[in-house]
């Protein structure tokens, strides 16, 4: 007889290539998935309607796909020690397993439930599988945790990958009596997003799914990613990067699988040009394992800067600017174009991102946290480790060898955006505005009137020499 096995599901949302529910199977057959709807998440105030209704469609997915091997994902509604404690005894199960996590709470509160059954005679099971290397593998000489993406990237880079796990299959179900177990113990049926108290009206940026992932991922490297180096900057290029970014960010699709889905690429790939490609998305993919290893090290970063100078920062922190940043009004076409992408898609254009994230910091000089919230109400596939990495790249606060770097937003509209193509889309008020005035900010103040624009709320030119006095006087407080 099998013993019952429960694999909770948390950032693992599929069944193909995902290490922790394969371990479960190959000890048992009848392992049952298991989500837990944590209050603790769903009531922060960070959290994206958007995000939400992803997840929610990805579970309904994962349901599915449970329900073909012959299983089921239960649906929990509570605190996780209360809600999976519970469930585990009641299904008097063998064992829990669930692959591990990065982000801070998460491990806290790993920690706290695998304790709980243990001590009621519960095994725990757990590995890493988001990632391609654990945080420990991947090391400098002296066994420390990078702090500079480079060195990461030729380390990381140089090891083996491994290969996808199969699917999971075969499995026995529970009995009726387990079942009524189960919802004894509060598996409930699974919620739609608004039932949880989040809207989203518009059409997601990726449709949720394990099925949808893995044919983007196909449809990627199939065409667009021989051209990816060339495109993956370019924010009107809509097909120009993989749109993967929702389901890494949940799990939807194994990064063993994606990976491997890069070296079928390069196999196939007839130019230098197009293995340039190849290896410049896989080093975007080594950038989201950087970040995570080092939030995983320096846990301390999901709550303020690394550089010394930016921990007392004077940020001027303006409440109008920040208004008008959120909601792309700055006078700024390129920022305004990439605020209101992200406020209508719930996603941005990696690009975009940088540019924005700059302004806010280096010529609005408002806290990056502001930003990183911002970006965490409202974005798809908002993720801890790489918002939070992201943003402190951009503000200088992090682990970068250059901590001055800031992007001069017509310079970056004139490189990346040299039609308008991008500010028309999402301006569509700007539209028969010369291309010329649009990239370089200049627009006349009869057309800023005629078209209800603001003027610009700042002076690069002028903010861009505060933030380096500001800095400076930072530095010589170390000294």
């Amino acid at each position: 007889m099998s013993d019952l096995i429960l694999f909770w599901h948390r950032r693992d949302l599929r069944i193909s290539d995902n290490l922790g529910l394969a371990a479960a199977r190959q000890r048992s057959r009848k392992v049952i998935g298991v989500f837990c709807l944590d209050p603790h998440i769903l009531q922060r105030d960070d959290v994206a309607p958007a995000r939400i209704t992803y997840l929610m469609g990805c579970l309904q997915s994962l349901q599915q796909s449970y329900a073909q091997t012959n299983s089921q994902l239960l649906i929990l509604q509570a605190p996780p020690l209360e809600g999976i404690t519970k469930l585990a005894t009641a299904l008097l199960v063998k064992a829990v397993y669930w692959n591990k996590d990065v982000e801070p709470y998460s491990r806290d509160r790993d920690r706290v439930i695998a304790a709980a059954l243990r001590e009621i005679g519960i095994e725990v099971c757990t590995v890493w599988d988001q990632l391609l290397h654990e945080p420990q593998a991947i090391s400098t000489g002296n066994g420390q945790p990078y702090t500079v993406y480079t060195p990461f990237w030729k380390n990381w880079s140089s090891k083996p990958k491994a290969q996808p796990v199969a699917p999971f299959a075969g499995a026995i179900a529970l009995t009726e009596t387990e079942q009524n177990l189960a919802q004894q113990a509060g598996a409930i049926a699974l919620p739609t997003a608004k039932a949880l108290g989040f809207i989203w009206h518009n059409p997601l940026f990726l449709e949720p799914g394990e099925q949808v992932a893995q044919e983007r991922l196909t449809e990627f490297c199939d065409r667009a990613i021989a051209n990816y180096q060339e495109q993956r900057n370019l924010p009107f290029q809509t097909e120009g990067t993989s749109h993967l970014s929702p389901a890494l960010k949940f799990g939807v699709i194994g990064i063993r699988t994606v990976w491997a889905a890069t070296v079928t690429a390069l196999e196939q790939s007839r130019s230098e040009e197009a293995q340039d490609s190849i290896r410049v998305w896989r080093q975007e993919l080594a950038w989201r394992e950087f970040y995570q290893h080092v939030l995983y090290f320096y846990p301390e970063l999901a709550e303020g800067a690394y550089r010394q100078p930016f921990k007392t920062f004077p940020w001027d922190n303006r409440a109008e600017h920040f208004e008008a940043w959120c909601t792309g009004r700055t006078g700024y076409p390129i920022v305004d174009a990439a605020m209101r992408q992200l406020n209508e898609l719930g996603w941005m254009h990696n690009r975009c991102r940088m540019i924005v994230a700059s302004f806010l910091t280096k010529d609005l000089m408002i806290d990056w946290r502001w930003g990183e919230k911002y970006f965490m109400q409202n974005l798809i596939d908002g993720d801890l480790a790489a918002n939070n990495g992201g943003w402190q790249w951009s503000a200088s606060s992090g682990m970068d060898p250059k901590p001055l770097r800031i992007f001069n937003p017509a310079s970056q509209a004139q490189k990346f955006d040299s039609e308008a193509e991008y500010i028309r889309g999402w301006l569509p008020e700007l539209r028969s505005v010369e291309t010329e005035a649009l990239v370089t900010g200049k627009i006349a103040p009869d057309d800023r009137d005629r078209c209800d624009y603001p003027a610009p709320i700042v002076d690069h030119q002028q903010q861009q020499r505060l933030f380096k006095e500001r800095y400076q006087r930072q530095k010589a407080k170390e000294r």
